[in-house]
């Protein structure tokens, strides 16, 4: 027999030892029968093993025992599937010849079939007796029937807890291989980008040689956008994770600096575009400033990628009505409302030029960053004209009891 099968089997034989009815079960059937020796054997088409025993008999078999599978009536049942009943095997006709009685001896018998919940035939609970016994009677039956579909609902409910352990385990090594992923983004490629973002800034300076400085502006932009991936990334692994944003909320009276710092940095990016800017924020704003500018460099990265070179993009930031607003405009090909639809999804990108895919989730982490922060982003195109817009409070609502 192969070794995977003999594993399975111990698997099954294991699997009766775990439901702790089954003692209980086979002391009822022998009580309730005044039959000596009851079992719950696994059959299959090579072997019988008993899985669980009660001998008052000295029958002789134990937990793991066997019996020549051709020697057993159970071999029978298994091939036809029907309960096999005995009173009295001396007055039966069709077992009082029957090899099994005469070399086990017994006088009475009984066997119902166990199967799983998929139709699949497991075994079999039988009693067995060297006396004649009453069995064949509906109350006899139908309490072995009960005991058989009881035994194969525990074997079931086993298997389903054994695969729901399996599955928590992988997850669990899922959860710490997302864990040591993050750690990797956050610091091992984090800090080599840096160093290649100075080290461009520091070619700048030492060197006014045309060429050289374009080959460092194109380190510097793609340092910036690795950056951005980065740590869009990091922000989709931990919400994933169940992990909120961590927000550090504070009275900010500089956003209008960091959202113009925004704005340079990406203009460098994209010296041939026009960015018209205007920015009145005259009230400190309760939000986390470098979240903020997280949201923003993600809608204007987003609108100068898609949006006309000829055309300029334009920012808007003020406060009006209780409400810090801020949008982004660019012109170009009108998004479609099926797709409008699909925008703040992860990985959801439209169709951009060669060389600016991104992983498609800049604005999911933008509208997650507007709802952290009380607000939202609404996205309205048509005219050949796309605006987002996000909004929020600009003091965070006190709640009060």
């Amino acid at each position: 027999m192969h070794t995977s099968n003999i594993t399975h089997l111990q698997a099954d034989i294991d699997a009766i030892a775990k439901i702790p009815v089954i003692p209980s079960l086979l002391e009822v059937v022998c009580r309730t029968t005044g039959m000596g020796f009851a079992a719950v054997a696994r059959v299959t088409d090579e072997r019988w093993i008993a899985c669980s025993v009660r001998d008052d008999i000295s029958f002789g078999l134990k937990r793991g025992d066997e019996l020549q599978l051709q020697t057993t009536i159970c071999n029978e049942i298994r091939q036809h599937g029907n309960a096999v009943v005995i009173d009295h095997v001396a007055e039966d006709s069709s077992f009082a010849r029957h090899h099994t009685p005469a070399m086990y001896g017994f006088q009475s018998y009984i066997s119902m079939p166990i199967f799983r919940k998929n139709g699949q035939f497991f075994g079999t609970l039988c009693a067995i007796d060297p006396k004649p016994a009453q069995l064949n009677n509906p109350q006899v039956l139908g309490m072995f029937r009960l005991f058989a579909d009881l035994i194969a609902f525990h074997l079931q409910a086993g298997e389903e807890l054994a695969a729901t352990e399996l599955k928590l385990t992988e997850e669990y090594k899922t959860a710490e291989l997302r864990e040591r992923f993050i750690a990797i983004l956050g610091h091992d490629l984090r800090n080599p980008i840096g160093a290649i973002s100075g080290s461009a800034d520091v070619i700048k300076m030492i060197s006014q040689e045309p060429d050289i400085t374009r080959l460092a502006d194109i380190i510097k932009t793609s340092a910036y956008r690795m950056q951005g991936m980065i740590e869009n990334v990091l922000d989709f692994a931990r919400g994933r994770l169940g992990g909120a944003f961590n927000l550090k909320k504070k009275e900010s009276a500089e956003l209008a600096q960091t959202l113009a710092s925004v704005i340079n940095e990406l203009q460098v990016i994209w010296p041939g575009r026009v960015i018209e800017q205007e920015i009145n924020v005259p009230v400190p704003v309760s939000c986390d400033s470098g979240r903020i500018a997280q949201l923003f460099s993600n809608l204007l990265g987003n609108a100068l990628s898609y949006g006309l070179p000829e055309h300029p993009v334009v920012v808007s930031a003020l406060v009006r009505n209780e409400q810090f607003v801020l949008s982004v405009t660019n012109k170009g090909k009108d998004i479609a409302a099926a797709e409008l639809e699909k925008l703040f999804s992860p990985f959801y990108r439209l169709e951009v030029k060669p060389g600016q895919q991104g992983l498609g989730l800049g604005l999911y982490i933008a509208a997650e960053l507007a709802r952290a922060h009380g607000g939202n982003i609404i996205v309205d195109s048509g005219g050949g004209q796309t605006v987002f817009t996000f909004s929020m409070p600009v003091q965070e609502a006190v709640h009060q009891d």
